[in-house]
């Protein structure tokens, strides 16, 4: 089988997205740009992929670590000046070499292999990736000859009128014979408008050679799209959102609304679950069977278990067992560990803590930095007070405890087990198990007393 390599072009600033952030990295669908078209190259059968880095090249390195080989291009004199930088890595090399662009986040896996797969069965020593599409202005034109084999590739502002009404684009995705990509970028010049090292200048030098030079066109333009400021940002994330909700939904997710579903590109989801309209899942999050997600709740790296119901409420960092109920309106904040068959109500947050087997804090109340056993109720208004003004302490609370409403628990302390707190109390030592604790002033009644502050004369 054909060595196969691949460079990614991922060194350009990317000015016109007017951000200090590195053009590569802005995500779409909660993934770097550039990651996204690593991980589908991936799923390929290559023997080395190498990213070319300038601007921001200590990030891209962190956020691609352990998936590429690294090249630094340290002036951006253009594409073929990019490619170049791989000289040293693959220049002795024999087989194939893919090039794609990093700010490509929509070019599949299955694009890709069909570009190689063409290139290879021809034994071209050049395939150009192309599209067809009804506004071509801005793009370069494939002008191909009567054999159906490339002639040239000319930019938009040096075609001619008949040049322009071509309708196949250079999509900047390409299949090179390895060694003649390398002897060909030695010969590439920079006597242009801009200065620049061009990469379709390789496919002109060699058909100059008399080699083969072919284009494989896509059927779908809108993988092919450059990502190269806010609005085209934006228009790749409704697109790569439309496929990861389709793909869930053919894989037994219900989506209610998928036009207000918002999913990341490595969520996980059980079959059955039901996702209802406003609802976001970022990051790593992992949601089993027989869910109810939503409406209008935020899931960000979480782990929610079988059958669980998530109802207007936010989940960050955090996991969440089988047949929990949560919301509406409550927030789990991170490390926070739910166990099965607990109820977190409305109004109630989280931090920090282990809530144990059917445990419930049905209604305003703040557990923060606690151990809460099984079977635990806390009732409306309970607070962990866990922070002193300088640091924060652990409230236990044992398995089949009752504490009543609007009480305080003042860490660090322990609630032993099968214990009951009164309502309004304020604990701040140790209660131990099976005892009733009351913490609050006897209530004194004076009688008559508002007739003595005459308050009706």
């Amino acid at each position: 089988m054909t060595n196969r390599f691949a460079v990614i072009l991922a060194a350009g600033q990317g000015t016109r997205m007017k951000s200090k952030l590195y053009k590569v990295l802005h995500p779409v669908c909660g993934k770097p740009m550039v990651e996204h078209v690593i991980d589908n190259i991936s799923k390929l059968t290559m023997d080395e992929i190498v990213t070319v880095v300038g601007y921001g090249a200590e990030l891209v390195k962190s956020s691609l670590e352990g998936k590429s080989s690294f090249v630094l291009q340290e002036q951006q004199l253009g594409t073929a000046h990019a490619v170049k930088q791989a000289k040293t890595l693959l220049q002795d090399k024999e087989g194939t070499t893919l090039v794609v662009c990093g700010d490509t986040p929509l070019i599949t896996s299955e694009t890709m292999e069909a570009l190689l797969n063409e290139h290879e069965s021809q034994s071209a020593k050049v395939t150009v990736l192309t599209a067809t599409t009804d506004e071509p202005t801005g793009y370069g034109r494939v002008i191909r000859n009567s054999n159906g084999f490339v002639e040239k590739i000319v930019e938009h502002k040096d075609a001619t009128e008949q040049e322009r009404s071509v309708k196949e684009i250079n999509t900047g995705t390409y299949c090179f014979d390895n060694a003649a990509l390398f002897a060909a970028l030695e010969e590439v010049s920079n006597e242009n408008v801009q200065g620049e090292y061009y990469l379709p200048d390789v496919i002109e030098i060699l058909k100059d050679k008399g080699e083969k030079v072919l284009a494989y066109n896509t059927s779908d333009f809108e993988e092919t799209m450059g990502v190269n400021d806010r609005v085209a940002l934006s228009e790749a994330n409704r697109i790569m959102r439309a496929r990861i909700n389709e793909a869930h939904m053919r894989n037994g997710v219900t989506l209610v609304d998928p036009v207000t579903t918002y999913i990341d590109a490595d969520i996980q989801i059980g079959s059955d679950t039901i996702i209802y309209p406003g609802t976001i899942l970022q990051g790593n999050t992992v949601i089993g069977e027989d869910c109810e997600i939503g409406p209008n709740s935020e899931i960000l790296n979480a782990t929610v278990g079988n059958g669980s119901k998530i109802r207007q409420s936010v989940v960050h960092d955090s996991s969440v067992g089988a047949k929990v109920n949560i919301g509406p309106f409550a927030h789990i904040r991170p490390q926070s560990n739910i166990h099965d068959e607990v109820k977190i109500g409305n109004f109630v947050e989280i931090k920090k803590a282990d809530f144990g087997k059917g445990s419930k804090a049905s209604h305003l109340s703040y557990i923060g930095d606690a151990e809460v056993g099984s079977n635990v109720n806390l009732g409306c208004g309970s607070i962990t007070v866990n922070y002193d003004g300088k640091k924060k302490f652990l409230t236990k609370i044992e398995d089949n405890v009752f504490v009543g409403c609007n009480s305080n628990l003042v860490a660090p302390v322990t609630i032993g087990e099968g214990a009951y707190i009164a309502a309004g109390s304020t604990i701040t030592n140790d209660v131990p198990s099976e005892s009733l604790s009351i913490a609050r002033a006897r209530q004194v009644n004076k009688e008559d007393y508002v007739k003595k502050l005459n308050m009706k004369n």
